[in-house]
């Protein structure tokens, strides 16, 4: 029995879920700004059809087949097939197998015409270190979507940065739910919104409005994740370069004074001069020690490094390690608009 076909007796096919809308809030009034000069998006991997095919791969951390069992009925009942990567079940320590095992599956699914998206199934940590035995040659020639966040974030970045293409920052196969009927209607709108994304549908988020938001307009391609692995490619040939986009944020775990260094970094770097604009989505903090107070809150640290700048900056976008973690287009061209009545995000 080959690996789909015994991941296949492990689940029971389920009812297909209709697409729902994008997570939303009211929409905010049009803002009465001069137009912006239009950024060329960047190059837009093929939108997935019905009978396409999902690879998943585990290039960070261990996940087990049982663990992945949900995504794949999910994504099958989509209309997709899923293609089970060697990565997937094996363990080296806290890996999805040895640097080696790991890379060479990332590389297998980037390679293979016939796979049209590659999903990471987890998180974690490992990217970093098999970055730079990845060949993107082939996946140049033939792009596809590459989906996932946090530690995928490297992935992202690069991809960005040295070819141009557009990739998925979205949850991955360890956050969907094994069972459906009992999933809350926020989990089931942000993984929707990655089949929404991958094919093609228009998709605007807005959110109600945050007291620390920053109103204007921008226009830009939309590029970020998670704001430590941002700063770990720093200097590196991953490192993003921001001019003229629309950077987002997040991060889970760190201290807020941890947050104030990485932001510091930022700035100092230039990272923060010429933005279209800055989202900031969710960020789990570990508590100040006793004693140790940090005395500062997100929306503080963050307006104290781009108080010079005029961009528009919104806050508590649902994006991060949390339930809404809505699925966003790295390097695909967008609109921000923020004011008095709230915030938007929309893909051009």
């Amino acid at each position: 029995m080959n690996r789909k076909s015994f991941l296949s007796s492990l689940i029971t096919t389920g009812a297909v879920l209709s697409a729902g809308d994008s997570w939303s809030a009211t929409p905010p009034p049009a803002l009465s700004l001069p137009a912006l000069q239009y950024q060329k998006p960047g190059n837009i991997p093929p939108y997935l059809k019905p009978g396409d095919t999902i690879g998943i791969t585990s290039p960070a951390g261990y996940i087990s087949l049982m663990e992945i069992r949900g995504s794949v009925q999910l994504m099958e009942s989509w209309g997709f097939k899923v293609q089970i990567g060697r990565s997937v079940g094996k363990k080296d320590f806290t890996y999805g197998g040895t640097d080696a095992e790991r890379a060479a599956d990332l590389q297998q699914m980037l390679d293979n015409p016939e796979i049209k998206a590659v999903m990471c199934a987890r998180g974690g940590y490992g990217l970093v270190r098999i970055i730079d035995l990845i060949s993107f040659k082939s996946f140049v020639k033939q792009p596809k979507w590459v989906i996932g966040f946090s530690d995928v974030t490297v992935l992202h970045a690069h991809i960005h940065q040295n070819f141009g293409i557009a990739t998925l920052h979205s949850k991955m196969c360890n956050s969907f739910p094994d069972d459906w009927t009992t999933a809350e209607p926020v989990q089931i709108s942000t993984i929707l919104s990655i089949r929404q994304a991958l094919t093609g549908e228009d998709f605007k988020y807005t959110l109600a409005a945050a007291g620390a938001n920053r109103s204007g307009r921008g226009q830009g391609q939309l590029i970020g994740g998670n704001l430590s692995i941002i700063e770990s490619v720093a200097g590196t040939g991953s490192d993003i370069q921001t001019k003229g986009k629309i950077l987002f944020v997040e991060d889970t775990g760190e201290y807020l004074y941890t947050i104030d260094r990485m932001f510091w970094s930022l700035k100092r770097r230039g990272k923060l001069s010429q933005l279209a604009g800055l989202v900031i989505g969710g960020f789990k903090l570990k508590p100040d020690d006793p004693g140790e107070e940090f005395g500062k809150t997100i929306e503080e640290i963050v307006m104290e490094k781009v108080s010079g700048y005029d961009y528009p900056v919104c806050f508590g976008f649902p994006v991060g390690h949390q339930r809404n973690n809505m699925a966003m287009k790295c390097g695909a061209a967008h609109i921000l608009e923020v004011n008095a009545g709230g915030a938007a995000l929309r893909s051009l």
